[in-house]
């Protein structure tokens, strides 16, 4: 593939997209106040105007912040394309991991106004995804529950989202994603994606159309693979999507089924200190396993310290997930809506490394005192590690609506029941009989430990939308949280193994956390035709993670005196976030400049309590495990702004640009045992103060239709430690895609459409995201992935 004479194609679309990254760039590098301009910039919208190219959509109908994008510009990205990479293009989100689609969950980062992936809240359907963590244990990845190809829109509210998202997390905002209904003609869509390093997707759906009586249904079918890029590593996926719809006068009846097998190779990251040296990556030996055997003994091994190398790692993933709804018509203005979910996971993560590497040889001799521990562990001088989650979580969502004319009340209950589980097992890698990333090991040498946790979660709200004046909206609600969790280990890690100070295993015990009023009020006044200003105020809490062994989760803790203490005085997360904003949205006749819709959007907030998980090892991804050090940092403060805007140039062309500016501060230190950490007055790790993104679309008409699309992602620097004292710089990525029609006549085929898509188009280097887990003098990363690219066909038959 030879992206650069792809570009050739729309030279036109690189000049203004340069130019347009100077000036961002020049302005990212003001001074460190919000620029003078920044009243006057754009934004985005939720109908975009007459004969205009949507890339991303607003709500006009909310108090706050809502964008949305489309399922058509997702897969404009990359086919099969992640929802929540999708989102990069938006102002105020960070988004980075190691694949071009977005699938690897392991070094996955999600910053979006100060508050990282974990802070944040997901839905599909309305079923709650959880909160998105590696070591699942509410909830599933959004490319799991949903094939991409299926998406019909994903929406984010930067703000804490919808009273009534069914989220114990969601601090910093919301994330919705919502699947396409089955067609109104029946259909056969198939897609097949070729592209580097041995990429294949391969995707089918069939549309049954009308079956009389209101009743349609699709079915759809996904296979892909990929190898890693630095390494020989396999990136597969099978999943199993059908949704039935029955439309009646009485009402809508949903019924959602997903299947996904998901394993995917896991990068390892590097660690930087002070002085030392640091290579760009940690690709694996496997499987090359007389390789791996020399490597032990090599210089390499030797000089390599915690940048050590392991045999081979990997994520496995198979989930089923199932909904019912049902929409009941109950008159004209009342509705009532009830579903209920089922989510089973079945999960490992599996990792295989040299036993004298991470601290493995003071935790294997606690199980095998005074024996050769090569020769316990199969001779080879490796360990195979497993990490083995469960999931089980069934839930019941039911909502009223109620339109009275100048008021639109809404109320609600959520209802959550899960049961998971993490099991730390270890397993002899037999230098005979090596094993492989793709298949679980069997008969454990060590089982570390073993969790169960019971979870309930009860959430109700109400609210009441008031249309004061026909241009003037007000909005008021509450909402309650309720967690109800007991966390047990029905195998304890032994107490030497924890710390050589240790007196027990890790803690189980209760913890009930209840917050009963939890308000939002909001306004929008739509000023004129074409102009809302929009305002709202949120309190919402985050529950406590209730994984154990590991993470930041009271479960987690390294005594049970630990757990106690932190029972009877810690207090949840909390966050007051305070936005206000102005929506445009107007036909133009300027010369070329036809149309424009834009938002700027300003907020504030407190986040209280914020809780630190320090690693409690120096390797930041430890191969050993470890307890977590959680700690108060008392309170953080968010200020920043959102610009961005679409500009239209006829029905041939648009550019779109956003902004961001955002500044996240911790306002107190904290306590390590008797140490002051002077986190007072630093940038809160990760979060980049400038960030600029554009998207140039064109399309050249004619029998081709061809549409070219040029993507722009600049993010700043960004602070790797707790104290500031590391950092790593900023970066700027392209991508372009190009698409159109095959103009022939093809016989049994609707249509033949072709689309070409390239990542990182001028192939730059450098760390794409840090790893932070230290107060100071360390920190982690992972590399920016190389240029790739893809060819996709699809027809509908």
């Amino acid at each position: 593939m030879t992206p650069t004479r792809t570009a050739r194609l729309v030279p036109s679309l690189i000049a203004i997209a340069a130019a347009t990254l100077c000036a961002s760039l020049a302005h990212a590098a003001a001074a460190d106040g919000l620029p003078a301009a920044a009243a006057d910039a754009p934004g985005i919208q939720d109908t975009p105007p007459t004969g205009a190219i949507a890339t991303v959509e607003i709500s006009t109908r909310k108090t706050r912040s809502s964008v949305a994008l489309s399922g058509a510009e997702m897969q404009k990205v990359l086919p099969g394309v992640n929802p929540l990479k999708a989102l990069q293009t938006l102002p105020g989100v960070s988004f980075q991991t190691a694949d071009p689609w977005g699938n690897n969950e392991q070094n996955l980062s999600l910053f979006i106004h100060g508050f990282n992936g974990q802070q944040l809240g997901y839905t599909m359907d309305g079923v709650p995804l959880g909160d998105q963590q590696y070591g699942n244990y509410n909830g599933l990845a959004p490319q799991r529950a949903l094939t991409s190809e299926n998406v019909k829109s994903v929406v984010l509210s930067t703000g804490a989202g919808d009273l009534g998202t069914p989220s114990t997390s969601n601090l910093g905002g919301t994330i919705e994603t919502y699947s396409r209904d089955p067609s109104a003609s029946r259909n056969l869509n198939v897609q097949q994606t070729l592209g580097s390093h041995g990429a294949t997707r391969t995707f089918i759906r069939f549309d049954s159309g009308d079956l009389g009586n209101g009743n349609s249904l699709y079915l759809s079918g996904l296979h892909h693979e990929a190898k890693a890029w630095d390494f020989n590593g396999r990136q597969s996926n099978d999943q199993f999507n059908a949704k039935l719809v029955h439309q009646g006068d009485a009402g809508k009846l949903t019924l959602f089924v997903d299947w996904s097998d998901k394993t995917e190779p896991n990068e390892d990251s590097t660690l930087h200190k002070a002085g030392t040296p640091a290579p760009y990556t940690r690709p694996f030996l496997y499987p090359d396993f007389a390789g791996a055997l020399a490597y032990l003994s090599s210089q390499e091994n030797k000089d390599a310290k915690e940048n050590f190398r392991n045999y081979y790692s990997d994520a496995q993933r198979t989930d089923k997930l199932a909904y019912v709804k049902y929409e009941a018509y109950l008159s004209d203005s009342l509705t009532w809506s009830n579903q209920y979910y089922f989510h089973h996971n079945d999960g490992v993560g599996v990792v295989a490394g040299p036993i004298q590497q991470a601290g493995l040889p003071g935790l294997f001799a606690v199980y095998f005192p005074n024996q050769n521990l090569k020769s316990v562990f199969g001779n080879s001088g490796y360990a195979t590690r497993t990490t083995e989650y469960k999931i089980n979580r069934q839930g019941w969502l039911s909502n009223v609506r109620w339109d009275l004319g100048a008021h639109l009340v809404q109320g609600g209950l959520w209802f959550e029941h899960n049961n998971s589980g993490a099991y730390r097992r270890w397993y002899a890698l037999d230098v005979n009989n090596p094993s492989t990333p793709y298949e679980r090991p069997s008969n454990p040498l060590i089982t570390q430990y073993g969790s169960d946790i019971d979870n309930k979660v009860v959430q109700l709200y109400l609210q009441d939308e008031w249309k004061m004046r026909p241009d003037v909206t007000l909005l008021g609600g509450f909402k309650s949280s309720l967690q109800f969790a007991d966390g047990r280990f029905p195998v304890n890690e032994l107490p030497a193994a924890i710390s050589s100070t240790a007196t027990g295993g890790l803690p189980e015990g209760k913890i009930d956390t209840k917050k009963w009023f939890l308000p939002q009020i909001g306004a929008r006044w739509d000023v004129s035709s074409t102009d809302q200003l929009f305002a709202n105020i949120q309190k919402n809490m985050r529950q406590y993670v209730t994984y154990g062994g590991g993470g930041n989760s009271p479960w987690s803790l390294s005594s049970q005196a630990a757990f106690d203490y932190f029972k009877a005085n810690a207090k949840p997360e909390t966050s007051v976030t305070v936005e206000a904003g102005l929506r445009d949205s107007r036909n133009l006749n300027v010369g070329p400049l036809t149309a424009f819709d834009g938002q700027v959007a300003l907020y504030h907030v407190t986040f209280r309590d914020r809780q630190l998980a320090i690693s409690s090892n120096p390797i930041i991804t430890s191969f050993a495990g470890g307890t977590t050090i959680l700690s108060n940092v008392g309170t953080v403060k968010t200020d920043g702004v959102d610009l961005a805007g679409t500009f239209h140039f006829g029905r041939a062309f648009s550019f779109y640009d956003g902004i961001s500016y955002n500044r996240s501060k911790y306002e107190d230190s904290y306590l390590s045992g008797t140490t002051v950490v002077p986190t007072a007055g630093k940038t809160v790790p990760n979060t980049p103060e400038w960030m600029n993104k554009f998207v140039a679309t064109a399309k050249f008409g004619g029998p081709a239709d061809v549409e070219a699309q040029l993507s722009g992602d600049y993010v700043g620097k960004r602070y790797a430690t707790y104290t500031n004292d590391l950092s790593i710089p900023g970066y700027f990525l392209m991508g372009l895609s190009v698409s159109g029609k095959v103009p022939l006549s093809i016989a049994y085929l609707k249509s033949l459409r072709w689309s070409f898509s390239v990542t990182n188009l001028l192939n730059r280097e450098g760390p794409l995201q840090p790893v932070v887990g230290q107060a100071s003098g360390s920190y982690a990363t992972y590399p920016i992935p190389p240029r790739m690219g893809f060819f996709t066909l699809k027809a509908d038959i």
